[in-house]
């Protein structure tokens, strides 16, 4: 037990976790170097082609005659909750800056999970290595932010591989071990993440707290009461590898042979079958942030929709959904995900793992809106807003905001806060030449392409960060898409009502840009606020009827046109227009 470490890498995203994360690979021996290769724990094929980490990844190495638990974290804001399970299972995290970033946003959030949670935090700046590194500068950031002396701060790189063996004997001697007594009978592992395989079922990732967990040995979920045999216990180095039992303090997994869903969740507590100990203190649930209604292009691909939201659900506990219908766009399921990105990774990975075809809805925030008749309703999508004058009072969530950036972009970033509706509450100096700006804003201003625009205003060198806060008042209205006279609820959205014509166009100026032409004239038209606020019409798609005649009386080509007349004239009538899965994508995305 006093041989065991186990610790997290916290940092912002793209501060080099998963590059540091290979050299302690390497430096302990877990992987030979023939079998090395770039970011070896971000197994998923969009975390490699991203450059990102997407899913945290636990693993385990033997240096100097100790046992070293590693759990691979996430740094997006998004993802924020993977960081904060992988931090109930360790007792300790290095956190990691840029030393050609320093200090942002993301940073300052994990950091806060890690304080509340008492763990022990090694700092250590990353990529010295580089030319445009302020190594000094950002040594002193983090020296003064955890209030330690200069030389506490130690120095990497995950490039060349400097400092990375002082780092890890850092770990060894600042982190304690696990505190779990082995010697008891009561066995418990507290659950962490989740994983599904064909053949094994459901694979259980977890932290063992008290006495043993062995290969056939009958277990439980303590909180859902289910049982089962494990099949199979062992650990990751990084590949999954089978031992004869998981011991206290140990990370590892057991394979539950289950192949239905839904019959545990991330937090609860695996114990003997028919034990009395008390379930571990879990997770806090996740709270979703952006709702969007995924659809099958196909209503025959709805069964395996479903299968494959299952299927994610038991590696993503953030992700949320439920069934729900559209006149138009038939059965399909309201999702709630942590924010945009979620959004993006979770339908790129339905439509890679299960080969889906998808129709996603503009995505939206939750509302509380009183009708007329006195009722309060919780809406979720755009299609459940109420009429405009069936609307008493809205209220929206808000959000505390935090800014990082150099000083000389204040400027900027000033008139972007107050555009998107921004109350700035204070303006601070971090360090020499940066500042924080926190800030209170609606939910909705933050997705709307706020990211985005700070990053373009501050050439790059911002962050942000955000958590929420209470209801407040919301001046909003439904703004809705019709396709040849005909709603599509997929381009419904709320918007601010003095955003509403500037929004409305946008939307019929963008859907004209990128909707293939149909054999048929299509208007394309934005309603709210009770009236059309714009229109455009989409022209028909031509056809040379007459080509093939030479020659003869022009009254025969005459005939042609009339006859092609007439049934473009029809299809207006009775035609619907088709719309593409890659125009729904590209409704959804950012500008």
């Amino acid at each position: 037990m006093t041989q065991i470490r186990n610790f997290s890498i916290i940092a912002h995203i793209d501060h080099g976790k998963s590059t540091l994360a290979d050299r302690f690979l390497e430096l302990a021996g877990t992987i030979e170097k023939r079998k090395m290769r770039e970011q070896v724990l971000d197994s998923m094929e969009l975390e490699r082609e991203r450059g990102i980490t997407i899913k945290m990844q636990p693993v385990r190495m033997l240096w100097q005659d100790y046992v070293l638990n590693l759990i691979d974290t996430p740094g997006h804001i998004d993802f924020s909750y993977e960081v904060s399970r992988a931090l109930s299972a360790v007792e300790g995290v290095i956190l990691l800056v840029d030393a050609t970033q320093g200090i942002q946003a993301q940073t300052l959030t994990t950091l806060r999970m890690a304080q509340a949670l008492e763990l022990v935090i090694v700092p250590a700046v990353s990529k010295i290595d580089s030319p445009l590194a302020q190594t000094n500068d950002t040594r002193q950031q983090l020296s003064s932010l955890l209030s330690v002396p200069l030389d506490q701060v130690l120095l990497c790189s995950g490039k060349t591989g400097e400092g990375v063996a002082e780092l890890l004997q850092a770990v060894i001697d600042l982190i304690p071990p696990p505190s779990a007594q082995t010697q008891t009978t009561l066995a418990r592992g507290l659950v962490f993440d989740f994983q599904y395989s064909d053949h094994q079922g459901v694979i259980v990732y977890l932290r063992i707290m008290e006495g043993e967990i062995k290969k056939g040995e009958s277990l439980e979920f303590a909180v859902s009461g289910h049982t089962f045999t494990a099949l199979e216990v062992g650990i990751f180095s990084p590949q999954p590898t089978a031992k004869p039992f998981l011991k206290a303090g140990e990370i590892g997994y057991v394979v539950t042979g289950i192949k239905s869903p839904g019959f545990a969740r991330v937090g609860d507590t695996i114990r003997a079958r028919g034990s009395k100990a008390a379930p571990l203190s879990g997770y806090i649930e996740p709270k979703p942030v952006v709702w969007a209604s995924i659809y099958p292009e196909s209503q025959d691909d709805f069964i395996l929709l479903r299968q494959g939201l299952s299927r994610l659900r038991l590696s993503d506990s953030a992700l949320s959904f439920e069934e729900e219908s559209s006149g138009m766009l038939g059965r399909g399921f309201r999702c709630g995900f942590l924010g945009m990105l979620h959004l993006e990774i979770t339908t790129e990975r339905l439509r890679r793992e299960f080969a889906l075809s998808l129709v996603v809805t503009t995505p939206t925030i939750t509302y509380e809106v009183e009708t007329r008749d006195g009722k309060r309703h919780t809406v979720y999508s755009p299609a459940q807003f109420p009429e405009y004058g069936e609307i008493v009072h809205i209220w929206e969530p808000f959000v505390r905001a935090q800014v990082i950036a150099p000083s000389q972009y204040v400027g900027a970033i000033l008139p972007l806060l107050y555009a998107h509706e921004a109350s700035v509450e204070t303006t601070d100096t971090f360090s020499e030449g940066r500042v924080v700006i926190e800030a209170i804003m609606p939910l909705r201003e933050m997705m709307r392409n706020f990211f985005d625009k700070l990053k373009s205003a501050t050439s790059g060198y911002s962050s942000v960060s955000y958590e929420l806060r209470e209801l407040r008042s919301a001046d909003v209205a439904r703004l809705d898409i019709f396709l040849a006279d005909e709603l599509v609820p997929a381009f419904s959205r709320i918007v601010a009502k003095h955003h509403a014509y500037e929004e409305a166009q946008a939307v019929v100026e963008k859907l004209y840009a990128i909707l293939p032409r149909q054999q048929f004239a299509a208007k394309i038209q934005g309603r709210a606020l009770g009236r059309i606020l714009s229109s455009k019409t989409l022209p028909a798609l031509r056809k040379d009827v007459t080509g093939y005649l030479y020659g003869g009386d022009r009254t025969r080509k005459m005939k042609l046109w009339a006859k092609q007349k007439r049934g473009k004239e029809k299809l207006k009538e009775r035609g619907r227009v088709h719309i593409p899965e890659e125009v729904f994508l590209k409704m959804i995305k950012s500008e």
